[in-house]
């Protein structure tokens, strides 16, 4: 027996009816006694939901999840309530029935955000547990919550890990009815291809928890598996605390979207397939709301094959390095913006880099990241990207990026695709960018003729640093810049590389200090095209350079 368990029974004296106990005034609310089976077969949303409803009449409480498996379709969550999931505990996302006739709940209407937004950052009560406008809420305790029965966007739900082994005659049938699928299409053409395919119809889950709009959250100590779409989706959250949850799911980890002063730490996510923390600042609200006031810390993401960070393998067989996400991000909603915000002590493996992206005319500035170790990295290190996507209401404008200091970062065996990829607009720079005490290895092996190629600006497209392809500087590539520093910073390749170490391209106020770019024979450490108020100073093979004047292209 928990702790937790001796503790309620040494207040309550629970009587063998269930229905004495659902009378008592108490606390605490076993989920058992108002009908539950926890026996992973019969429904039990309904016992659980009544559980909830009877510790919101009673002013809050503590409902108590005691060992077993609690199938359930839509949980609700309310005000001054607290979720307890003890040793043993898991909620388990019950699979919709084939017509959709049984299921979770209906997305709700959002109108005016549809446009801006995809469908599954503006819905949240098709969820297996979701509470919108609530006030002291907490979800804690060392249990589980499976989203076993829920989609990732596309089908009715998703392909288990263990079905996708299968050979294809023997997968099971997880599609969506051919009539849900045809009315999915008539109202948005094209919903089953990329960016529409999570459109869904009412029934179908897709996240494991969704919040909007509530404050004074406590998410502590459970693990998510198999999370659907967002395991956890956050929207217009403030004063939000998680900390020690493990996190291996199928699609994005944990997403604060629009939310403020929130502090996440000591968390591992393991998401092979999309982002693994990713603050957002969507359309989703119906107005633009900055993310800030946000601290990540003592956090590990990565992109290991879904479900073995929890069986302890991490192993690599289904994804390959160089299409596993699992990254901390910024982006790619960004709509509202993002202002102070920390990252600190996190650890990334296999898995893409670190992302900040400003292009649906967010104010990206204030942010600080320190203290930072990867390895086995599939693209960019650190991608910052301002683009002019101006996915927004008629008149959004280009937003900004500055004010962003990068420092103590260590990063091994990175792909050659790119080396650290900064991009900004030739009417929207990037501005008081500091990079600091870094070092990069990476994979190298790139060619004289991929030195050479010219990079699109791609200023409307997806930010992503695979669409602007193979970059022709191996170790750096800053384009659309004002006031970059880069302080204590070295390269290395695992095999030559010929091109160019690093490119400046538009760049003004851009100084190097104590920089170490070692290049191939024959190829540049330094490639300048219009860069403007030059310093260089104790940076091995460079030579010491205070410049005022406009350099239009030079090769150092």
């Amino acid at each position: 027996m928990s702790h937790f368990r001796s503790f309620v029974f040494g207040i309550f004296v629970l009587s063998s009816a269930a229905l004495t106990f659902a009378q008592t005034p108490a606390r605490v609310f076993d989920v058992r006694a108002y009908g539950a089976k926890g026996d992973g077969a019969a429904l039990d949303s309904p016992a659980i939901n009544a559980a909830i409803e009877a510790a919101a009449q009673n002013g809050g409480g503590t409902v108590f999840f005691p060992a077993g498996n609690y199938l359930s379709f839509s949980l609700h969550l309310r005000s001054h309530i607290t979720l307890y999931l003890d040793s043993g505990a898991t909620i388990v996302a019950a699979e919709p029935s084939v017509d959709l006739s049984t299921g979770y709940d209906a997305p709700e209407p959002n109108p005016g955000t549809d446009e801006y937004e995809d469908f599954g950052h503006s819905h949240w009560h098709n969820s297996l547990i979701w509470g919108e406008g609530l006030t002291d809420i907490s979800i804690v305790g060392p249990g589980k919550i499976y989203g076993k029965g829920l989609s990732r966007g596309r089908d009715r739900r998703d392909l288990l890990p263990s079905e996708r082994s299968l050979p294809e005659a023997q997968r099971p049938d997880v599609t969506l009815p051919e009539a849900a699928r045809a009315a999915i299409a008539a109202q948005k053409p094209g919903a089953f291809e990329y960016p529409g395919k999570d459109t869904l119809p009412a029934g179908v889950g897709n996240k494991s928890i969704a919040l909007k709009n509530c404050r004074n959250v406590i998410f502590r100590d459970f693990t998510i598996e198999h999370g659907g779409h967002f395991a956890i989706l956050a929207t217009g959250v403030d004063n939000w605390t998680l900390d020690n949850l493990k996190i291996d799911t199928n699609r994005d980890g944990v997403d604060l979207d629009c939310c403020q002063n929130v502090r996440m730490s000591n968390c591992t996510v393991n998401s092979p397939y999309d982002d693994g923390i990713c603050p957002k600042s969507s359309y989703a609200l119906g107005y633009a709301r900055p993310t800030e006031n946000v601290t990540i810390t003592n956090c590990q993401v990565s992109g290991y094959d879904e479900g073995t960070l929890l069986d302890g393998t991490r192993r690599r067989d289904v994804i390959h390095k160089d299409a596993a996400t699992g990254r901390i991000k910024c982006g790619t909603e960004s709509n509202g913006g993002f202002r102070n915000i920390t990252i600190s002590n996190c650890v990334f493996e296999y898995c893409r880099g670190l992302a900040l992206e400003s292009v649906d005319g967010a104010l990206m500035e204030d942010i600080t990241i320190s203290n930072i170790t990867m390895r086995d990295i599939g693209n960019a290190p650190i991608f910052i990207r301002l683009g002019a996507r101006l996915r927004g209401p008629d008149g959004t404008k280009i937003g900004t990026a500055r004010r962003i200091k990068i420092e103590n970062l260590v990063a091994h065996n990175v792909s050659a695709e790119s080396g650290i990829l900064i991009s900004g607009l030739a009417n929207g720079l990037i501005e008081d960018l500091s990079l600091s005490n870094i070092f990069i290895d990476y994979v190298g092996g790139g060619t004289k003729e991929q030195g050479e190629r010219v990079v699109p600006e791609f200023e409307k497209e997806y930010p992503e640093p695979s669409r602007f392809g193979r970059i022709p500087a191996w170790g750096l590539f800053a384009r659309h810049v004002k006031n970059f520093k880069v302080d204590r910073v070295e390269f290395r390749a695992a095999k030559e590389d010929l091109r160019p170490v690093a490119i400046l391209d538009d760049v003004a106020g851009a100084s190097f200090d104590r920089a170490e770019f070692p290049a191939a024979k024959g190829a540049a450490r330094l490639v300048m095209k219009n860069v403007e108020g030059l310093v260089i100073r104790a940076s091995a093979d460079l030579p010491e350079t205070k410049s005022t004047e406009k350099i239009a292209e030079q090769k150092l």
